[in-house]
Formats: C-alpha cells, sequence, structure tokens
C-alpha cells in the first residue's frame, strides 16, 4: 500500500549549503531589515531608499546625481525616478552647473532638510533596533566586516 508522501515542516525549511553563502544571507538579513524599516518608519512617510538619499545628500550637499548613483549602486533610469519623486515632493533640488550642462546636482530643500532633521530620531533609533539580537561586540565586528565586504570600511561609524 502506497503510503502519501510526507510533507515537510514549514517552520524548518532546509536551506542546506545556502547558508555558508553571503549573497544569500545578506539578502536574507536586508529583507529583514527592510520589513522591520517598513513596521516602523512607514508611518513616518519613510521608504528606505529615498531616506537614504536624502540622508546622503543633506550630508553632501551639491553632490552629483550620477557619482551617488554610482556610489548607492541604483541604476541611472531608477535614481531618476527616485530623484523625480524626492523634487516632486519638495524634498530634493536639482542643480545643472553653467559650467557642466550634463551634470545634476542634488541638495535639499528647506522642507527636506526638516523632513531629515524630523525623523532623524526614528531612523537613528531604527538602527539601533535592527541590531537586537547582537551583542555590541559582534555589532561592531559585524558592521566591520560588512563594511569590508563593500569597500565601504573606511566610512563606517
Amino acid at each position: 500500500m502506497n503510503r502519501p508522501a510526507a510533507f515537510p515542516d514549514e517552520d524548518a525549511i532546509d536551506f542546506g549549503d545556502l547558508t555558508r553563502s553571503v549573497g544569500f544571507l545578506l539578502r536574507m538579513a536586508q529583507l529583514q531589515s527592510f520589513d522591520m524599516f517598513f513596521a516602523r518608519l512607514a508611518k513616518h512617510g519613510l521608504k528606505p531608499g529615498e531616506f537614504t538619499l536624502l540622508w546622503v545628500v543633506g550630508l553632501n550637499p551639491g553632490l552629483r546625481q550620477g557619482s551617488l548613483a554610482r556610489r548607492l549602486r541604483i541604476k541611472p533610469a531608477h535614481m531618476t525616478k527616485l530623484v523625480q519623486r524626492l523634487v516632486a515632493a519638495d524634498l530634493l533640488a536639482r542643480t545643472v552647473p553653467d559650467d557642466d550642462r550634463r551634470s545634476v546636482r542634488l541638495s535639499l530643500t528647506g522642507a527636506g532638510t526638516a523632513f531629515v532633521a524630523r525623523h532623524r530620531a526614528a531612523f537613528l533609533a531604527f538602527h539601533d533596533a535592527e541590531r537586537h539580537p547582537l551583542t555590541d561586540a559582534e555589532h561592531r565586528q559585524l558592521l566591520h566586516l560588512l563594511g569590508k565586504l563593500t569597500g565601504l570600511d573606511g566610512e563606517t561609524r
């Protein structure tokens, strides 16, 4: 008599060698972080990519859009749409310099500066919360290793 095939335990899925893949674990960590971000900060009208762009432009006013897209590894077409949304929301300003008509410089508007200032504490509190399962030493080590892996090791604080 044939027995029905046993179904796997849905809570104990075997990922095998994927659990030793940096890319897989980074992707899973990213998804977990985004879920936490939306759960905590969506009520403030924040999206990770938009707030990151505003944050970085606020720290680097006049930064070229193309340079920022390359550094954040955002495809030019996606960067253009992201910038257009933030310009339409009056959070970001685009300037085309007279001496280089091909480049676009980005800066925060007054409303953008106020938006970042208003949500800074919630944004930083989120980063404290996402490290919850780690000790201080593990958190420092993880930041160091991720910085080294991404080439941002001299830039992590």
